[in-house]
């Protein structure tokens, strides 16, 4: 994100990174994971969000198709609310330079 994205940040803190509009991103404790699968459900009082990866390289018609699950984030409703903003305008971008995404069922 950019340092004006400070919508996506919550509580006393994100309120003070509003009005000093920027951010430092400490990145000293964060990991990196790949997925390429994603499933998503949701309560009243959270979203969750499971990131995996499907690892089947040989996919036959009966064989269950196996996905190792790497992350689940728990997200309040209004954080996942700002995330589908965010998405939305960086797949747009994105689209816009290299084309339309084609998305299964979608």
């Amino acid at each position: 994100m950019k340092n004006g994205d400070a919508d996506a940040s919550t509580g006393p803190q994100g309120e003070a990174a509003r009005r000093d509009s920027s951010i430092e991103w400490d990145d000293a404790g964060m990991a990196t994971n790949f997925a390429n699968v994603v499933n998503i459900q949701g309560t009243r009082e959270q979203i969750e969000l499971f990131f995996g990866t499907n690892r089947t390289w040989n996919i036959k018609d009966d064989a269950a198709l196996k996905v190792e699950l790497t992350n689940r984030m728990i997200l309040t409703p209004l954080a996942a609310k700002r995330l589908h903003a965010i998405l939305t305008r960086v797949l747009r971008e994105y689209e816009q330079r290299h084309g339309a995404l084609k998305v299964d069922g979608g």
